[in-house]
């Protein structure tokens, strides 16, 4: 396409340094090149920090979505569950009043529970009203398709897995029981089981250290971490060379949560070569396929977990064998490029390009 053919979107979602899911995988569309492909505006929705904060961000950024959305093809919409959901619902409202083309983008890993246990049947009805304004639908994972099957009109759906940029290979050592975790330091992402079995483990294995890369959500967690600070490390919330280095040092990479979409961290920990042990939820089995690129644990069982993590910490050779193949998967299905490549298919089908 000519420069003044570009298609424009207008994308929104979490603010780019939000500690987050979602805003890795925009982050890797930006790092693959998507706004040079297109002619893109990125609107960040939310902040970390107080409720007075990200109602701040929040009302500002529905400011300048009124004022620059008029000059856009098409508003992209990266949505979760919870709060995400019902701010987004105001900016796709918006969309549709303005005669937009839509493209709903859906990451939250626990927007069943959302829909089924939190909301009541005109809840429901809403929700889904608010989901089929979008003129296509993004899901991680089949799963996903076949779950908002209901909602949104099938022919809307299409499947698009997140994508990261695969680093160079290199000679990573097994055995070494360096044990990784990446993500919100919380209850929900199994944490608290993670540390229970890890403290039993140690005394199996007296050279095996954790790194903990994320910011601490509980308090409690925190100091059962804390008194175990000869095996057990925080390293705070790490990116770019620092997050690599670790991913290159560990052999094992652990995420045990109790729900997730499609976790950026266990498709870099793949591309890393990592043995992965993780809880058999949301599109992590897509991933994970077990004994070959991985290890799957039930989510919310510590017994389950110690055992996975046993299995991977007394056989180095498994390890290794998982760590290529689970490189190789990621290769031949996860690259950014591809998942680039599918995502513009899906603004010129929008726009009748196509």
């Amino acid at each position: 396409m000519k420069k003044q053919e570009k298609i424009k979107v207008l994308m929104l979602g979490p603010d780019r340094r939000v500690h987050g899911g979602i805003s890795a995988v925009v982050n890797n569309f930006y790092d693959a090149g998507l706004d040079e492909k297109i002619f893109l505006t990125y609107i960040g929705t939310m902040v970390d920090g107080s409720k007075l904060k990200k109602l701040l961000k929040a009302v500002g950024a529905f400011m300048v979505f009124l004022v620059k959305a008029p000059g856009y093809q098409i508003i992209h919409v990266n949505v979760a569950s919870d709060n995400s959901y019902y701010r987004k619902s105001v900016f796709i409202k918006t969309a549709k009043l303005m005669g937009k083309k839509i493209v709903i983008h859906q990451h939250g890993g626990d927007f069943e529970s959302f829909y089924y246990r939190e909301q009541n049947r005109r809840g429901q009805e809403k929700i889904n009203k608010v989901l089929s304004m979008g003129d296509a639908f993004l899901v991680l994972t089949p799963f996903w398709k076949s779950f908002f099957g209901h909602m949104v009109a099938e022919e809307k759906i299409t499947v698009l897995p997140n994508g990261i940029r695969l680093p160079e290979q290199y000679q990573k050592t097994y055995g070494q029981h360096k044990l990784l975790f990446l993500g919100r330091l919380c209850r929900d992402k199994g944490v608290g089981e993670l540390l229970e079995a890890v403290f039993s483990l140690q005394k199996q294995y007296p050279d095996l250290q954790l790194y903990l890369g994320g910011i601490w959500e509980d308090e409690d967690l925190k100091k059962e971490a804390e008194k175990h600070s000869g095996f057990v490390t925080w390293l705070g919330w790490i990116t770019g060379a620092e997050k690599e280095k670790y991913l290159r040092q560990c052999d094992i990479f652990v995420l045990p949560s109790y729900f997730e979409g499609q976790p950026v961290s266990v498709l870099e920990a793949m591309g890393a070569g990592c043995a992965v042990v993780a809880s058999e939820t949301g599109g992590i089995p897509q991933m994970v396929a077990e004994e070959e690129t991985g290890l799957l644990v039930a989510p919310k069982d510590v017994d389950a977990l110690r055992e996975g993590l046993r299995r991977a910490l007394s056989d180095g050779e498994l390890c290794r064998r998982m760590g290529k193949q689970a490189r190789d998967k990621v290769e031949r299905e996860f690259s950014i490029e591809t998942s680039m490549e599918r995502l513009l298919e899906v603004y010129r089908k929008v726009l009748e390009l196509s």
